[in-house]
């Protein structure tokens, strides 16, 4: 049940916390649907068992709620981090945008490829509309190269990477997650992850919601 609560904290803060969201049973069919051996995988809505909780009519519901819009998945991501794929994330804002086909649309912008698809960075008008939910399949304890947010700084629109480590002073917040929580936050929201100093496994099924609509006829991949 989504409070007034959790809404105000995702305005003012960027990002709420809901723990167990997912049955222990639902991540394990997650679990086995998924590929093996990567550290990480993009389209992953491609994947029957991942589009299928993307648009499941509770996890819609949602995010409808917290947001007050009626959003579509639009993008998603397996984050696999493992004794064989131990990597650290510097403080970023998430401001591309997985696309159709590139067109020349003002505020879009730069574009680049990955995985074969089409990406830009989109104006802040849009990105404050968008939501993203974030998984977990694994536990992730302090040792596990946890996310880091920065409560508040998705109120300080487009932040340039050479900014982005000077609110490293800032007081973060750690995700320490349980199987089957779920983080929701802004696409804005300053993040970060250190490696892992006690490598186990740490999977994070990453879910990006967008307006179904897009200006000067630019489509979402829906990958």
């Amino acid at each position: 049940m989504i409070s007034a609560a959790d809404r105000e904290h995702l305005d003012q803060e960027g990002y709420v916390m809901m723990r167990a969201l997912l049955s222990r049973a639902r991540v394990e069919q997650l679990s086995h649907s998924l590929p093996e051996g990567v550290a990480g995988l993009r389209k992953a809505l491609q994947w029957p068992a991942v589009a299928a909780l993307a648009n499941d009519s509770g996890i819609l519901s949602v995010v409808e709620d917290l947001t007050g819009l009626s959003l579509t998945p639009v993008r998603g991501l397996l984050f696999d981090k493992s004794p064989c794929a131990n990597w650290s994330v510097g403080w970023h804002q998430d401001l591309a945008l997985a696309l159709k086909e590139q067109k020349e649309v003002t505020g879009f912008g730069p574009w680049s490829i990955k995985a074969g698809v089409p990406h830009a960075h989109a104006p802040r008008e849009l990105l404050e509309q968008m939501i993203t939910l974030r998984f977990h399949l694994d536990s992730c304890t302090e040792h596990d190269g946890p996310l880091r947010v920065l409560p508040g700084s998705h109120r300080n629109g487009l932040i340039p990477s050479s900014e982005a480590e000077a609110w490293e002073r800032e007081v973060g917040v750690t995700w320490i997650a349980d199987i089957g929580d779920m983080l929701v936050m802004r696409p804005l929201l300053l993040h970060a992850s250190h490696s892992a100093s006690i490598p186990t496994r740490r999977r994070v099924l990453h879910l990006e919601y967008g307006p179904t609509a897009l200006p000067g006829g630019l489509e979402w991949s829906k990958t």
